[in-house]
């Protein structure tokens, strides 16, 4: 493991360093057939190669309309979300990204952790477009979060929803 990237890291550093996560997730997941250990290993390494991701994890889709918490790093996460409420339930609820650069000016936003400003959540879908999981990445900063992170982690979270089809909640 490298030691986290700074806040403030150069967008080109910031490229590198998803680059290099992609390869060794790849590598970590290999041969990885439980879907539990995959997202688990997965919170733990985005977790650690950013210093500002304070929480990282991931909610399972259990029924058509409820997200629960699954493996993660960072403080206590909240335990369920419908579709219908916050960011994570947005993301489920459109199967589409949502990038929140302030999260207090998000209708409806569920403050798991009142020190996060920021956040990302990205749908891990399944080759039918049913959700399996989102990808919740929180920051205490404001717009930590930006396009290259979007783009790298839709490309993880495609992969995992491929990879991992048959997962049951």
């Amino acid at each position: 493991m490298w030691p986290p990237l700074s806040p403030g890291a150069p967008r080109a550093d910031r490229l590198a360093r998803h680059a290099d996560l992609a390869v060794s997730l790849e590598s970590l997941l290999a041969d990885e057939e439980d879907w539990i250990a995959a997202m688990a290993t997965v919170a733990c390494e985005l977790h650690h190669a950013f210093a500002a991701w304070h929480w990282t994890g991931f909610y399972r889709a259990v029924t058509a309309d409820l997200l629960v918490v699954g493996p993660y790093q960072g403080g206590h996460g909240c335990l369920r979300i419908p579709f219908g409420q916050g960011v994570c339930g947005a993301a489920a609820r459109t199967r589409a990204t949502q990038l929140v650069p302030d999260v207090h000016a998000f209708p409806g936003h569920i403050a798991c952790a009142s020190s996060t400003n920021s956040e990302v959540v990205v749908p891990v879908l399944r080759p039918d477009g049913s959700v399996l999981a989102v990808l919740d990445v929180d920051s205490d900063l404001p717009a930590a979060f930006d396009e290259a992170d979007v783009a790298a982690l839709e490309t993880l979270c495609a992969s995992l929803g491929r990879r991992y089809a048959g997962a049951r909640p």
